[in-house]
């Protein structure tokens, strides 16, 4: 008998004729013809038979801290375009009620906040009546903000200070701000803000998770990722760029399934496929007026497109 015919190899996957890859140009080809080639090593026709190995693959080259600046601010200017009414999420009408809602917005939500601080203006409208308020009162009307009694504590203390240090006024300095009791570089960076048009960046759980999501940096501490952050944006564009980035982290870029696929800064995102990519399934995450669903503010501004969110009780 002549010579039997050797079996062609299967494809591992799939069992069809072919190498691991797929076929050239096949779905499992994603470098086409190259593919092919043994990636250890292979025969060189003409030579002694002496095994030769592949080049290795060159890795991707590291992206200049200039590019990085350029990339950062185009996402400020893309973040701009899809939020011109970015705005602080916490209800206020002087900057009394925007330090006192910005104290109690930690571990709990702005709505959660927004729909407390009626009723706790209403029984103490200034600093004067709030410090003098019985703690046990002020307790019960903060209850559904979490952790009452060291926020009750905190209230309390700022408000006799700024009583009997400041004139019953709130500060418009960072060095001031930051020596009243519960308040730190975050609140005080929110109050200088938007009470007093003072630039300054907001490092909050949402801001700092996108800035590394976006390798602006790899800093951990918001102390450090404001100074890297404010390195990289002129300080006129401190504030608004603290919204857009809490906005987006809010409504699109989700902490644990962020909605890739329905993302306008893709392109720039170095962390793309994270999350949900496709389309259809990535719309259906968004939040917000983005999602079709009511904000966070009771009282947003003219010019917000969402509904308003709905009062303690009604939602």
């Amino acid at each position: 008998m002549g010579e039997q015919p050797r079996p062609r190899p299967k494809n591992a996957a799939n069992g069809s004729p072919g190498d691991a890859h797929g076929s050239p140009g096949g779905p499992g080809n994603t470098f086409g013809k190259s593919a092919r080639r043994s990636p250890v090593s292979s025969s060189t026709p003409g030579t002694t038979g002496k095994k030769v190995k592949a080049a290795p693959r060159k890795a991707p080259k590291a992206e200049s801290h200039l590019a990085m600046v350029r990339r950062a601010r185009r996402i400020n200017r893309e973040l701009a375009e899809v939020y011109p009414y970015a705005h602080p999420e916490l209800d206020f009408r002087n900057p009394f009620e925007l330090l006192v809602a910005t104290v109690l917005s930690a571990q709990t939500t702005d709505l959660r906040v927004n729909q407390t601080t009626p009723a706790l203006f209403a029984a103490y409208p200034t600093p004067e009546d709030m410090a003098a308020a019985v703690p046990e009162e002020m307790e019960e009307i903060i209850r559904p903000t979490g952790f009452f009694r060291a926020k009750t504590k905190s209230l309390l203390g700022l408000s006799a200070a700024l009583r009997d240090e400041f004139g019953g006024e709130v500060p418009g300095r960072l060095e001031d701000l930051v020596k009243l009791p519960g308040v730190g570089r975050k609140t005080a960076n929110v109050v200088l803000g938007n009470a007093f048009g003072v630039p300054g960046i907001t490092v909050d759980t949402h801001f700092g998770r996108l800035v590394r999501r976006w390798k602006w940096t790899d800093e951990e501490d918001p102390v450090k990722v404001e100074a890297v952050v404010a390195g990289i944006f002129p300080k006129s564009e401190w504030t608004m760029l603290s919204h857009r980035v809490v906005f987006h982290g809010r409504r699109i870029c989700h902490a644990r399934k962020p909605a890739c696929g329905a993302c306008p800064i893709a392109p720039l995102c170095p962390s793309y496929g994270e999350g949900e990519t496709d389309p259809e399934k990535a719309r259906k995450l968004l939040k917000y007026e983005m999602g079709g669903y009511p904000g966070q503010r009771l009282s947003p501004p003219a010019d917000y497109p969402g509904k308003p969110a709905p009062a303690l009780g009604n939602g």
